[in-house]
């Protein structure tokens, strides 16, 4: 398994990463157990340089750091080349060059001729050896060649081969061949190089990259090229968070550890938090939603066989399962996530709920990302839950002022118990000026309350064409260092949609600690 995240992977739109964050994902992919690490162009930019000479100051138990770079120019001898003398200077043991194997890309791109781009393959694959690193050919555009000229494509790896490449990658540039262009073109070169090392590196253009990868895979190669969550240029490289589980789990193949399977999940997240990228839910095997079940015949299987919507168990890639509620939720669903509060699937109050809770999302509810306010709602039901609070009056004050900000007052009047309490507060705005006058209001009777941070505030306006009397939907998240929550409000008023969702949020976090299933 060899990694390209750090060199291929942030050629996507939208991603970078420093040296240092390059060097804490290399070390997470030694930990899993990848074979090739590669860091990056060191001929190219100070970065990636910067890289190999951080990585050095590490032991890697697993991994073997990789340079990538090109052959060298036409007309110019490998020795003189400043790449491949750039490879040299990155302190590595293992080099991999690309080269040109379409004809047009030589004529036109290299604009030398096919016999010259021979010569720079042979012998650039050659000076790298001669200097004792393990080297891998990367053959660009092997597949598009293939099919262009099937013979010279052919003698470009006849020629790296003849140099001592230790592995002969063909590579789908373009990301735009079919699985079986790509079985039958690799099928036909290990018969014609026997005995070579051959590997796959798949762009996603065509969506068809771990299929492609997978196809070749059956078809011979041993190495298999990708990056993590599948970033990369354009629409991205083969997906390795989808590969090694599919070779691993599915074929029988030895990937990584399979130990280390577990921490697949955990791997995904961590690129995306240092990429500063936003995980992508329905991501196969370690997505939010890859094993998030919403419809509820659906949950009524689950509940009795795992396997009859789900093709593997989630904790074999460290992921979970999460029952979904919404108007396509059952019974099901309600008995799956609430177990704790022994609600019987025959039960008047069960199906109450379920009703209340599809007429809720007909008038624009949401409860898939507010679950807080679910619970609480369950609980009104079916086990005489008694409110810690209950609004008596709201009164917002906003006031603006020429050249300065407006100032927001809330003043609220709450029952607690038989107390009434009768406070105000000020904010930077009058959700914040709510915010902290309920806060201040409940304190004193809940002193935890001083732990819980509203974290997320989100609100969306619905049937958008009704303009300034259309619905909002609020949506609030809230943690208090050990979890958080979501809750939610709507109403044609974002202050009253915002003061459900916030109400809920600080009754929910006074809850008992309970063991809701995700």
């Amino acid at each position: 398994m060899y990694d390209t995240t750090l060199r291929d992977g942030t050629q996507g739109e939208g991603v970078s990463l420093s040296a240092e964050d390059k060097v804490k994902i290399a070390l997470r992919l030694d930990d899993m157990g990848f074979h090739y690490i590669e860091g990056g162009w060191p001929g190219s930019n100070p970065k990636d340089m910067e890289f190999f000479h951080l990585i050095k100051h590490h032991h890697l138990k697993n991994a073997q750091v990789t340079a990538f770079g090109s052959t060298c120019k036409p007309g110019v001898e490998p020795e003189q080349d400043t790449n491949l003398n750039g490879l040299l200077d990155a302190g590595v043991q293992v080099a991999t060059i690309f080269g040109k194997s379409w004809d047009f890309h030589v004529i036109k791109a290299l604009n030398t001729t096919l016999e010259e781009n021979l010569r720079i393959v042979q012998g650039s694959v050659a000076f790298l050896k001669g200097k004792g690193l393990t080297v891998f050919f990367d053959a660009e555009h092997f597949f598009d060649g293939y099919k262009a000229n099937q013979e010279y494509a052919l003698q470009v790896l006849r020629a790296a081969v003849q140099g001592g490449a230790d592995a002969v990658i063909l590579c789908d540039t373009n990301g735009g061949n079919m699985p079986h262009e790509i079985q039958q073109a690799v099928t036909h070169v290990a018969r014609e190089l026997p005995g070579v090392e051959l590997g796959i590196h798949a762009h996603n253009d065509g969506e068809m990259a771990v299929a492609n990868s997978i196809m070749a895979v059956q078809a011979g190669v041993t190495q298999v090229q990708g990056t993590i969550n599948g970033i990369g240029e354009r629409c991205g490289n083969a997906n390795l968070c989808s590969i090694v589980p599919n070779l691993s789990l599915k074929m029988g193949c030895t990937t990584i550890p399979a130990a280390n399977l577990a921490y697949l999940t955990e791997l995904s997240r961590y690129v995306y938090e240092l990429a500063n990228l936003n995980p992508v839910a329905n991501q196969p095997f370690v997505g939010e939603s890859a094993f998030a079940h919403k419809g509820g015949i659906h949950v009524s299987a689950l509940m009795k066989e795992p396997g009859t919507y789900e093709h593997m168990a989630p904790e074999l890639v460290g992921n979970v399962r999460r029952v979904l509620m919404s108007e396509l939720a059952g019974i099901s669903n309600l008995l799956y996530k609430y177990k704790e509060l022994q609600l019987d699937k025959g039960s008047p109050e069960g199906r109450q709920v379920l009703e209340q809770l599809k007429n809720m999302e007909h008038k624009g509810y949401q409860f898939e990302a507010a679950e807080g306010s679910l619970e609480l709602m369950l609980r009104k039901a079916i086990n005489g839950y008694q409110e810690p609070f209950q609004m008596e009056s709201m009164r917002l004050i906003l006031e603006m002022r020429e050249q300065n900000p407006i100032h927001s007052e809330a003043v609220i009047k709450l029952r607690v118990g038989e107390e009434i309490v009768h406070t105000a507060a000020e904010g930077n705005g009058p959700v914040n000026a709510l915010d902290n006058a309920l806060r201040k209001a409940l304190e004193t009777f809940y002193p935890e309350v001083a732990g819980m941070r509203l974290s997320d505030y989100k609100v969306r306006v619905l049937e958008e064409k009704a303009g300034t009397e259309a619905q909002v939907r609020v949506l609030i998240e809230t943690g208090n260092g050990k979890k958080n929550w979501g809750t939610v409000g709507v109403s044609t008023n974002i202050i009253e949609a915002s003061w459900q969702a916030l109400a809920d949020s600080m009754a929910y976090g006074l809850l008992p600690e309970t063991k809701v299933n995700s």
